[in-house]
């Protein structure tokens, strides 16, 4: 198994009964990404250190419940062994009953609280624009000041600059983006950076539609004075009006 693997197994076994393991508590508290948590708590499963299945709980909603083995594949059912045939004696008396089968021990486990499904994907800006990224990073370093349970750590800031790009790509200002951030947040708030990955997944808007061709507005023709009358009209070149040419007083 990797060293990932082995470093969550021990981890796991060393909390109480009870205590939350799910990819984004566990990505909290480690350096690793919730991907290689992720891929680290499938090699446990797959190695039968570890067992996930889903439940539906009173209140009708489905959650994960996940069960920590310290040997592998102790949750799988084993068949009770049976003892061997005995002969029946010749003597007349009847036969002593069969000794019982010693129950077979049943490893430790521990049963952990239901598991949270996992948080959606952080948004990906389509291309890397190096003004966008650091007018992200300096709005979540900033953040703080409008509220001071809001202070980010560098990873964090680096975890989340190309979510908060993204909305800037999408023609979202950077005041609107930061007041989507701020708003409403509960209390106590324990996890700062998850509540702020989950608003920029979620309320991610849509991109702006292309704004539609404007026609081209065919400006009058000039003013011009009449050589014949000077009366005023509107005509490309300078010459005569309507009523002064007189190749159209011979035609008519």
């Amino acid at each position: 198994m990797s060293l990932v693997a082995i470093g969550l197994a021990v981890h796991i076994q060393s909390l109480p009964a009870g205590a939350k393991i799910g990819i984004k508590f566990l990505a909290d508290r480690f350096p690793e990404s919730e991907t290689r948590i992720a891929a680290a708590l499938r090699e446990l499963e797959s190695h039968g250190y570890l067992s996930r299945s889903r439940e539906r709980t009173p209140g009708g909603r489905v959650v994960t419940r996940t069960v920590s083995y310290n040997q592998p594949g102790a949750g799988v059912d084993r068949p009770v062994p049976r003892p061997a045939p005995r002969a029946e004696p010749v003597a007349p008396a009847p036969a002593a009953p069969p000794t019982p089968p010693a129950p077979t021990p049943v490893p430790k486990q521990r049963t952990t609280s239901p598991e949270a499904p996992p948080p959606p994907p952080l948004p990906e800006p389509q291309t890397h624009d190096l003004a966008h990224h650091r007018s992200a990073v300096d709005l979540l370093a900033g953040l703080r000041r409008h509220d001071p349970r809001l202070l980010l750590s560098e990873h964090d800031i680096r975890r989340l600059a190309p979510a908060v790009a993204c909305w800037l790509e999408r023609d979202a200002h950077p005041d609107a983006v930061r007041r989507t951030l701020v708003a409403d947040l509960p209390e106590p708030l324990k996890y700062p950076a998850g509540l702020l990955a989950r608003r920029l997944s979620v309320l991610l808007p849509p991109p702006l539609p292309a704004a539609p061709a404007r026609e081209a507005v065919r400006r009058p023709d000039p003013l011009q004075n009449c050589d014949g009358c000077d009366r005023a009209f509107r005509a490309p070149e300078p010459g005569e009006c309507h009523d002064c040419r007189s190749d159209l007083q011979e035609a008519a």
